[in-house]
């Protein structure tokens, strides 16, 4: 893939060199804005589903329109991610961080002032379209700047943002409405997001090259409607809603036909270099299978974060704020073993890692099968903090080697290619926990067992195809590789 040495990219090369070169000091301020600026940003993801009650209540609407802020924001994520791959090939760092995080600031002020709720809706849109920016160009940064042997404590630090702060949204949530109304979730978060995106215009670098490529606007509507139903469709079948699995199915057959239609298209770009989001990256062997990997995980994930809160307040009666404090030291315990986990992928590679990782993360799925109307919350806690260790074991040595196997060109493309997988494999995951916690509730319901009782069986039969699930992944942890150094 050439590139062409015209202003924009000579404007950028001060900042290429790696961390520890004469350029590494700039680098690392680069790395730690970008993954401050996206903690912040992401967090924003899972941190109205505590404020639901709140927004029925204030703007007078039922509690399913209220979903849609969280809806509407990962929606947006899957539409927009897809074409960061080009757009960081296109545009300078600063500019796209800019853009980013005036899009997010924008919307949260918009959030905080609203005073309807389609206004609400808009501003979480907007927030999702700077937030959705912000991964991509932070793990495309780390591997432009950071040494092959060094890459795994920093993208341990990325497991932080990606799984955390998802994780944390909802505790944060919980304990700003103790204290104060929804909109403050949106007050709270606007200073640090302008103080970001004024250190940003003033502080950031410039990483790697912009090539002069043009856009191919068919792709986009085709990554809307591809990426867009997926997400939507399996949130739908995931929502419970009356008619939900049917309208739900007709979505998914138009989202996977758009996904193939998309596909095919960029092959057929690749020739000209053209494409919006570079297939290519699914010719690395090391690449498809670690993706395929995360996509389980993080399923497995965001499944377990919305069944264990249900769980909590549903079956044991506890209220939001207990509720999240149950959940907070998994969250916690995530984001301070990521960078120790990133340290040991940097000395032994991926399999120590990988393999006991899986391994954890599936007996503790297994062990959540067992759950009943009488479980401890402290059990709970417990059984939280195994499944974060888990996946902390798993998701930094992944991504490291996802991307590490890859040629600097597709780095943009790798990133962005992660960061959709992630909000497809969240909307599988909720889908197939809440559709079969559904069923499985109705079912025991029929046959005579009390409401809290038949919530509990369902709880632990969904996670028993959560189960089933993770010995996919522990299989495939197995095949995991050291990558070549790029």
């Amino acid at each position: 893939m050439s590139h062409s040495p015209t202003g924009p990219v000579a404007a950028q090369q001060p900042a290429t060199g790696k961390v520890g070169s004469p350029a590494g000091a700039t680098g690392a301020q680069a790395i730690w804005l970008l993954l401050g600026a996206a903690f912040v940003t992401i967090l924003n993801e899972t941190v109205m589903g505590v404020a639901l009650p709140h927004l029925t209540a204030d703007l007078g609407i039922t509690l399913s329109a209220a979903q849609w802020t969280t809806t509407a924001f990962m929606l947006t994520m899957a539409v927009v991610i897809p074409t960061t791959g080009y757009l960081l090939q296109r545009f300078t760092t600063r500019q796209i961080f800019t853009l980013a995080m005036a899009l997010f600031s924008v919307g949260t002020l918009l959030g905080a002032l609203a005073p309807t709720f389609p206004i609400l809706l808009v501003a979480r849109v907007v927030q999702a379209g700077g937030t959705a920016m912000m991964m991509p160009m932070l793990m495309t940064t780390i591997m432009a700047l950071i040494p092959a042997d060094s890459r795994g404590r920093f993208m341990g630090r990325i497991t932080i943002v990606m799984a955390v702060a998802p994780a944390l949204g909802p505790t944060v949530s919980g304990l700003i409405l103790n204290a104060f109304s929804w909109r403050a979730l949106f007050w709270f978060v606007l200073p640090i997001a302008l103080i970001m995106l004024a250190i940003g215009l003033l502080r950031l670098p410039n990483v790697g090259e912009v090539r002069k490529s043009p856009l191919d606007v068919i792709s986009i509507p085709l990554s809307a409607i591809g990426f867009g139903g997926l997400v939507y469709g399996f949130s739908t079948i995931g929502s419970g809603a009356e008619g939900g699995l049917v309208t739900g199915g007709i979505v998914l057959a138009v989202g996977a036909l758009g996904l193939v239609l998309f596909a095919w298209r960029q092959i057929v770009l690749q020739r000209s270099e053209r494409a919006l989001l570079d297939l290519r990256v699914f010719k690395s062997r090391p690449f498809a299978l670690s993706v395929s990997l995360v996509t389980i995980m993080m399923a497995a994930m965001f499944g377990t974060l919305i069944l264990l809160p249900i769980y909590l307040q549903n079956v044991l009666g506890l209220d939001p704020v207990t509720t999240g404090l149950t959940m907070l030291p998994g969250g916690l315990i995530m984001g301070l073993i990521a960078p120790i986990v990133g340290r040991l992928f940097d000395r032994f590679g991926p399999r120590p890692l990988v393999i006991p990782g899986a391994m954890l993360a599936s007996g503790v799925l297994w062990a959540l099968t067992r759950l009943t109307e009488d479980t401890s919350p402290a059990l709970v806690t417990v059984a939280h903090i195994g499944l974060s260790l888990g996946l902390a074991f798993m998701m930094t040595p992944l991504m490291t080697s996802a991307l590490g196997s890859l040629t600097p060109q597709l780095y943009s493309h790798g990133s962005a290619t992660v960061g959709a997988v992630q909000q497809v494999a969240g909307a599988i995951g909720t889908a197939l926990f809440v559709t079969v916690l559904g069923v499985r509730s109705a079912s025991a319901a029929a046959a005579g067992a009390s409401e809290v009782a038949a919530s509990a069986d369902g709880i632990a039969f969904a996670f028993l195809m959560g189960a089933v699930l993770s010995l996919l992944a522990v299989v495939g942890a197995w095949f995991v590789r050291r990558t070549p150094a790029t």
